[in-house]
């Protein structure tokens, strides 16, 4: 033994000795502290036992019936398997299982992705007021970029089992990958050159061919919120009234409607490098590019409800720059629940509430997040629709294609039976068409006993009553009369990305969260969409603002403005945008499942609602995450990532698609 070893032995030794000998109020103190230690240490020891129980318990769990479907593996392909859309077989209709063939290079070239109307044709033109370029910087030396995709299709790649690219305006036969939908917002440039210099670990076969077709923006030196106003004020003729009426040689131009499109975000978030990519496409896509159509906004709520932000610039300004990326500073409106305590002051009583079921503050986000939205709306009523946009989804393609194409179908959609088309799921493989759905859905209300949703619905009510209706959500016929004329042509008040559920026939445990009503009636029919993302019109905006400062009306926030949709005849629709599943699910047993659950506990809205966790666009969908994160490149589970991609068909290139919820993203 070494000197060192035996002094560090006997050091315990001596130092137990002395501890003897102290006084007895040292050792009562001791004896107290040993005890507690020793408690601390067992009660340690007996939460560890009891996670390992418990997780021995989720381990040992019957599994859920879509858990022994087959896996689909066609997401994983790569830009080295591409083939053209037309010889493209979706993975669940091979039979054989083999392996596509890999070139050693892409087989096609990027494109440039130019969804938008030709702003120069005379057809246009003769409609409408020529469309002024916009730029990134102030010195207009940067014209808002294009973005890339591929003119194919992964070999084998799963189709959607919901909804369809071609019904929403969506080019169906593209696919992206990061170099092409990212790369010229920063993401494969360096940081010295204004990029966030990200592919460095990143598969890139042909990607040299992307990084050649874009000019690099020095994205530290831009300021969106100026690129914006800039922009609009360049092409303002587009939107005013006024300026359509013309001057005789300019007479009859159509008014182009403008969207606000707000991000709901909060003081403390974290501003990953994905996510400044992802807030640069919307700005560039959907305002930019299309000469002012939108404005991009941050609703940035302020969690501290001591900060007095509408007291004080000086504190409002500081609160942006201590929780929002410089190049966002100009697009942000804070907000706060003592705020909307002000504004909403109420009386919200809870005698006159159903059931609080989260047992929340009324005042509270959680349950009455659409308190600032309404607020904001009326702050900015130039704004025909507003767009209520979350943190933590993430879409694969062309911004303005997917938010212009659900846009224009909802406005060809016939108010007749739309309802009831809104509460279903669409499932082309064992539907067919939408014509055919519509058919179906048409044919299975008229053998129920139910009557069809026909404009403002009524109900028993008293004390403070209900606001009248806008007279244009009356229909002009009856019912039987309409040959699904009425509502065609007409924009929708309401769209939203989950079906439109009557929660009286489900278990969704927030659907008895309804204040302002008589309680002792019985509880006013009701609607629900599933995450609070929707584009709303300002007059959809203005009722439900009206309902809850006159009224003292409110429900829980993904209940709210599809009801007062239902109740005042605005129009509202569920946009069928395509969701893929993880998983090759029999597609009698998929429509059964979400669309005829044997009883509420079995809907997709309650109890059964583990059934979406394999898919890509849902509250608590896993798969959602899981294939975003492979696409950006990342190991996941232990696959992906650098070395698996270049050893099999490099980078995925997938469709544009819808994601949620992402709450964690890496391109490591």
């Amino acid at each position: 033994m070494s000197d060192t070893w035996r002094k560090g032995f006997s050091a315990p030794r001596r130092r137990l000795g002395s501890l003897l000998r102290t006084s007895p109020k040292k050792l009562f103190v001791l004896t107290i502290a040993i005890f507690f230690t020793l408690c601390l240490l067992a009660g340690g020891s007996f939460r560890a036992r009891r996670y390992y129980v418990e997780k021995a318990k989720q381990d040992e769990r019957i599994p859920y019936h879509w858990e022994k479907y087959p896996r689909l593996s066609g997401f994983y392909h790569g830009v080295r398997t591409l083939v053209n859309y037309t010889d493209w077989v979706p993975e669940q209709q091979i039979t054989e299982k083999t392996k596509p063939l890999i070139h050693e290079v892409p087989p096609m070239d990027p494109v440039v992705v130019n969804p938008y109307p030709d702003f120069s044709s005379s057809e246009y033109l003769q409609d409408h007021h020529p469309v002024q370029r916009c730029y990134v910087d102030e010195n207009e030396k940067f014209p808002a970029p294009d973005i890339f995709a591929y003119p194919g299709i992964p070999a084998g790649m799963p189709a959607p089992f919901w909804g369809s690219y071609e019904s929403i305006g969506v080019a169906p036969d593209r696919c992206w990958e990061r170099f092409g939908r990212f790369g010229p917002y920063g993401y494969s440039y360096n940081p010295a050159e204004g990029g966030l210099g990200l592919s460095n670990n990143s598969a890139h076969a042909g990607a040299e061919k992307v990084q050649d077709m874009f000019t690099k923006v020095d994205y530290r030196k831009v300021d969106w919120s100026k690129a914006q106003k800039k922009c609009f004020e360049k092409n303002q003729k587009r939107f005013d009234p006024e300026a359509a009426r013309g001057d005789g040689a300019t007479e009859g131009k159509k008014v182009v409607k403008r969207s606000a499109y707000v991000l709901r975000t909060w003081t403390g978030y974290q501003y990953t490098d994905i996510q400044l990519l992802s807030l640069r496409a919307m700005i560039n896509e959907l305002s930019l590019k299309s000469g002012g159509e939108y404005d991009v906004h941050l609703l940035v709520h302020v969690k501290d409800n001591s900060i007095p932000i509408w007291a004080s610039e000086e504190v409002y300004n500081q609160t942006i720059r201590e929780n929002v990326p410089e190049e966002f500073w100009g697009i942000t409106t804070l907000w706060s629940e003592q705020q909307m305590r002000t504004y909403y002051p109420g009386p919200f009583p809870e005698e006159e509430n159903f059931e609080n079921h989260s047992k929340s503050d009324i005042h509270g986000v959680y349950r009455s997040a659409h308190f600032a939205l309404q607020w904001f709306a009326q702050q900015h009523q130039e704004y025909d629709f507003f767009w209520n946009w979350e943190m933590d989804l993430r879409y694969t393609g062309h911004y303005y294609e997917f938010h212009n194409g659900i846009s224009e179908w909802a406005k060809e959609q016939p108010r007749k039976l739309l309802w009831e088309r809104s509460s279903r799921f669409w499932i082309p493989g064992i539907h067919g068409s939408w014509s055919k759905f519509s058919q179906l859905v048409e044919r299975e209300t008229m053998e129920s006993n139910e009557k069809p949703v026909w404009g403002p619905v009524t109900f028993p009510t008293s004390g403070r009553g209900m606001l009248p209706s806008p007279k244009e959500n009356t229909p002009p016929t009856k019912f039987e009369e309409d040959n699904f004329q009425w509502g065609v042509g007409e924009d929708a008040d309401l769209i939203v990305f989950d079906p439109l559920f009557d929660p009286a026939k489900t278990n969704w445990v927030f659907r008895r969260d309804v204040s302002g009503y008589n309680t002792s009636l019985e509880i006013p029919p009701r609607r629900v969409a599933i995450i609070t993302v929707a584009r709303l019109s300002r007059g959809l905006l203005n009722t439900m603002h009206e309902e809850t400062f006159r009224m003292h009306h409110t429900m829980f926030p993904e209940m709210w403005p599809p009801t007062v949709a239902l109740h005042h005849g605005y129009k509202a629709v569920y946009a069928p945008h395509p969701v893929y599943f993880d998983r090759q699910w029999p597609l009698d047993v998929m429509d059964k499942t979400f669309n005829y659950p044997p009883t509420p506990q079995d809907s997709p809205f309650g109890w059964g609602e583990h059934n979406m966790q394999g898919g890509s666009f849902y509250y608590n969908a896993g798969f959602s995450g899981a294939l975003w994160r492979r696409w950006l490149g990342a190991n996941e589970n232990g696959e992906g990532g650098k070395k698996m991609e270049e050893s099999r068909s490099d980078r995925m290139c997938l469709r544009g698609t819808l994601y949620h919820p992402i709450k964690s993203e890496s391109v490591e």
